[in-house]
């Protein structure tokens, strides 16, 4: 069942030590956006953009089957982060084991940009003009 996580819980995350996205990664973190994803992003994070996650999910499962935290987002993570999520963990779970936890940045990337922009380790490419 995919879960909400806040941001700070995020930044808790991040800061750990844990590894994002690299060799045996501990977690992933996918942005959905689409051409909003210009704007800025969580520094680590990878851009899955919506239009085409359908067509690359597939290649997304692949490359985490053994990553085994995913959280998803997009600006607000009220559509397309949310429907990205369920439909990884649905496919996921179709495909492999099923020990893994999917979550949603609540607030999406407005929220999080907004309250940790200044921080060079959780943004990257903040762009104020945009937001």
């Amino acid at each position: 069942m995919v879960q909400g996580i806040i941001g700070s819980e995020l930044v808790k995350l991040i800061k750990s030590g844990k590894v994002p996205d690299k060799g045996v990664a501990d977690y992933l973190i996918v942005d959905v956006r689409d051409d909003d994803w210009k704007g800025g992003n969580i520094k680590g994070s990878r851009n899955y953009p919506s239009q085409r996650f359908l067509l690359e999910v597939d290649d997304l499962i692949e490359r985490t089957k053994d990553v085994p935290i995913t959280i998803f987002h997009c600006a607000l993570s009220q559509e397309r982060g949310p429907k990205a999520a369920r439909i990884y963990e649905e496919t996921r779970n179709a495909l492999h084991d099923t020990n893994h936890t999917v979550y949603v940045l609540q607030g999406g990337f407005v929220q999080f940009g907004q309250s940790y922009k200044d921080d060079p380790e959780l943004v990257e490419n903040w762009r104020e003009i945009i937001w």
